[in-house]
């Protein structure tokens, strides 16, 4: 069996994602320790919050140096992906640079937190094999702008990257915990890779 990590930095999203792994059939550590962290085969960096606290979180137990250098498959979730990216507007943190693009905030005209399920365009990739119904579990209020390591699009007043992959780095905005059997399916994907 895979092991696997949760990312335990004080700003996660964990007990539904611990839940959507379990109805899976597997178990999580959750830890935020450097060596455990680097020696799991795939780790989850979930993350909800503000940006500048979470990225103080990560700074505290030196995790902002350990994730990029991680050589196991690494899934970002919402915030989590949103400090993989180069900076954010959030408190105009900068990010951990695994993704060349920029968090910013939506326009004060759409109503924010953009909250609720929406339909995602989704682009050939390992992450979305065999899903058939592309409607995800959205809350947020930031977003990455379009990038070339989009490997999904969402459209809400304007269309922002919905998921990204570099190597063997992947995030997205949504969340797949929250998403039913197709976000599972997108865990199970990611933890078949």
């Amino acid at each position: 069996m895979k092991k696997v990590v949760i990312i335990d930095y004080g700003a996660g999203n964990i007990q539904s994602l611990q839940f959507a792994l379990e109805k899976l059939g597997i178990k999580a550590a959750l830890s935020n320790n450097p060596d455990e962290i680097s020696a799991a085969e795939k780790v989850f960096f979930p993350g909800v919050g503000h940006a500048s606290y979470a990225m103080e979180q990560l700074k505290k137990s030196g995790l902002d140096k350990i994730i990029p250098q991680l050589k196991s498959d690494v899934f970002g979730i919402c915030l989590g992906m949103q400090l993989m990216c180069s900076s954010t507007s959030e408190g105009n943190v900068e990010g951990l640079g695994i993704f060349d693009t920029k968090v910013e905030e939506f326009e004060p005209k759409l109503k924010v937190p953009h909250m609720g399920w929406n339909k995602i365009q989704t682009a050939d990739s390992p992450l979305f094999k065999d899903l058939k119904e592309p409607y995800m579990y959205f809350v947020h209020s930031f977003f990455a702008n379009r990038n070339k390591y989009e490997i999904a699009v969402c459209d809400y007043g304007i269309s922002f990257s919905a998921a990204l992959a570099k190597d063997n780095f992947f995030g997205c905005q949504f969340h797949p915990e929250k998403s039913g059997p197709m976000g599972l399916k997108i865990i199970q994907n990611f933890i078949e890779l």
